[in-house]
């Protein structure tokens, strides 16, 4: 009688416990209520990451999700409605907005931060300045010997972004092509195609006859940054919040997040602190240049 009472108990505590473990597990599922799923920019994909972290440290029952793979792929992504919101690190193309409009989508455009490509060498490169001729020249294959363009008698090996990627696509519409809608110029067919930022950065440092472009938040110390001219003869400016504030310097850009229709409850609280002085100071910790006063 004694043991059967016993089991009786113990069976009435493990239910118990088990209750106990069940309702905990429902209420932390409860705790997070909703889904952001951003994707895109991998420029941009640190920025995204550190604005999710501190987003979600004031508003617990929110997850953002933050993955990269190019600003195309986001923008795809967000077509396809996978995605809630898209990074892109160059403005939506007439094309990819005819796109979704024929799913029904309107695309909405936010620029939430501003960006500079810096034009990065190697430490013990003599050059220090480049026009963005030279630039195009160089990239397109015109140039292959740093002595053509006033350095030592070594070859130039190119550096750019993997084709998928939006600073790949500005860099070719802005730089190679010197922002002439009408030029077919393309980049030279050795150029080494690399599928992050920081992979330029790493190469450059490491290979003394590199060349590459990054933003400038991804710009380390173990990388000479050359200054820019937009045009022969013209005053050679680097990269710097101030540069791309002024419009002084020639590569400069916005960063962009697009939504499937005007934002609505989470997705436009969201935006909203983007926008705000708290999360624009983030943009300038790593590097990029706000849009708001901090």
């Amino acid at each position: 009688m004694i043991v059967r009472i016993f089991l009786i108990h113990l069976l009435l505590a493990l239910c118990l416990a088990g209750c106990g473990r069940a309702e905990s597990a429902e209420a932390e599922a409860d705790a997070i209520q909703t889904t952001l799923t951003n994707k895109g920019s991998d420029t941009m994909v640190n920025l995204a990451l550190a604005w999710a972290e501190e987003y979600q440290s004031l508003h617990p029952e929110v997850q953002v999700s933050v993955t990269g793979g190019g600003s195309g792929t986001g923008i795809t992504a967000l077509a396809n409605n996978t995605v809630d919101i898209a990074n892109a690190s160059r403005a939506i193309k007439a094309e990819e907005i005819e796109a979704m409009q024929a799913n029904g989508i309107d695309p909405v455009e936010f620029v939430v931060a501003r960006d500079a490509i810096a034009i990065i060498v190697h430490l013990n490169n003599p050059i220090e300045h480049l026009t963005l001729e030279q630039i195009s020249d160089i990239y397109s294959g015109k140039y292959n010997n740093w002595k053509e363009v006033g350095g030592e008698d070594r070859p130039i090996v190119r550096l750019s972004r993997e084709t998928n990627s939006g600073t790949h696509v500005y860099f070719l519409e802005e730089v190679l092509r010197l922002g002439d809608s009408d030029s077919n110029t393309l980049f030279s067919p050795d150029t080494l195609l690399l599928p992050s930022s920081e992979g330029i950065t790493a190469e450059v440092r490491d290979n003394p006859n590199a060349i590459g472009y990054d933003g400038l938040g991804y710009v380390t110390p173990d990388v000479k940054v050359v200054g820019v001219a937009a045009e022969p003869g013209g005053e050679y400016i680097y990269p710097s919040a101030e540069t791309v504030n002024n419009q002084s310097y020639p590569i400069a850009r916005d960063l962009y997040m697009y939504t499937a229709g005007e934002p609505q409850d989470v997705e436009k609280d969201y935006l909203t602190w983007i926008l705000s002085a708290e999360a624009q100071a983030i943009v300038k910790e790593l590097g990029f240049v706000p849009i708001a006063t901090p």
